[in-house]
C-alpha cells in the first residue's frame, strides 16, 4: 500500500523491482553455496587427516556432517534453478508489456490518422488525379503525332532518294555522273553523243544479248524517274 503515501507504481515498474530482488536472492543463494562448498572441501581433508589418525568415530560423525553439506548444495542448485525460471518469467511479461505498450501507442496513432483522412476529399483527389493524368497522355501522343508528321516528308524523300540510289547502283549507274553529263545544250548533246555511243558498242561486242539493261530494272527506273 506504498502508494498511498505517493505516486502508484506502474506495472513495469513493479516487474522492474521484482525482478531485482529475484537476481539478489541469486546472487547470495551462488555466495551461500560456493562457502558450503568450501566448507566441504575442508571436511574431506580433515576426514582424511582423521582417518589416518584411526579415529573412525570422528569420521563417522564427520562423514554425516559432509552427506548434509552435500544435500544442501544440491537444494541450493535446486532453489537457483526455480529463482531462474521466475526470473524468467518476468522477463517474458516485461517483453510482453512492452509489446502491449507499443501495439497501444501504434492503435493511437492509426487511430488519429484515420480521423485526419476525410475520405470523400480523397476521392476528389485521387478523380482529379486520373484526369490530370489522361489529359496528359492525350497531350504527350498529340505532340509525337505532330513531330511525326513533321518529320514524315523528310523520311519518305529520305527513303525515295535511298531506293533510286540503290536501283541506280544495281545496274551499274551513277546518279552524280550522269547529272553531270546531263545535255543542256546543243553543243553538250554533241560532245556527250559519243560518250553515250561507247557503253552501246560495248554492249553488242560482248553480245550479251539485248541493249546491255535489263528490262524490268529500266522500268523500274523510269517508274522513279516519274516520281
Amino acid at each position: 500500500m506504498s502508494w498511498i503515501f505517493g505516486k502508484k507504481k506502474t506495472p513495469a515498474e513493479l516487474l522492474r523491482e521484482n525482478k531485482r530482488m529475484l537476481d539478489k536472492a541469486i546472487r547470495e543463494l551462488d555466495r551461500e553455496r560456493m562457502a558450503v562448498q568450501n566448507q566441504e572441501k575442508k571436511l574431506i581433508a580433515e576426514i582424511k587427516k582423521t582417518a589416518k589418525a584411526n579415529q573412525m568415530d570422528a569420521v563417522k560423525v564427520m562423514a554425516k556432517s559432509l552427506v548434509r553439506n552435500r544435500h544442501a548444495v544440491t537444494k541450493m542448485y535446486g532453489l537457483k534453478s526455480q529463482l531462474q525460471a521466475v526470473s524468467l518469467r518476468i522477463q517474458t511479461l516485461k517483453s510482453t508489456q512492452a509489446m502491449a505498450d507499443a501495439m497501444r501507442g501504434a492503435t493511437k496513432a492509426m487511430g488519429a490518422m484515420n480521423k485526419q483522412m476525410n475520405l470523400p476529399a480523397l476521392s476528389q483527389i485521387m478523380r482529379e488525379f486520373e484526369k490530370q493524368n489522361e489529359r496528359m497522355e492525350m497531350t504527350s501522343e498529340m505532340m509525337g503525332d505532330a513531330i511525326d508528321d513533321a518529320f514524315e516528308g523528310e523520311d519518305e524523300e529520305e527513303e525515295s532518294e535511298d531506293l533510286v540510289n540503290q536501283v541506280l547502283d544495281e545496274i551499274g549507274i551513277n546518279l552524280d555522273s550522269q547529272l553531270l553529263t546531263a545535255p543542256a545544250s546543243k553543243q553538250q548533246q554533241a560532245v556527250a553523243a559519243p560518250v553515250e555511243a561507247a557503253p552501246e558498242a560495248i554492249g553488242a561486242a560482248s553480245g550479251g544479248g539485248g541493249d546491255g539493261i535489263d528490262d524490268d530494272l529500266q522500268a523500274r527506273l523510269n517508274n522513279l524517274r516519274k516520281t
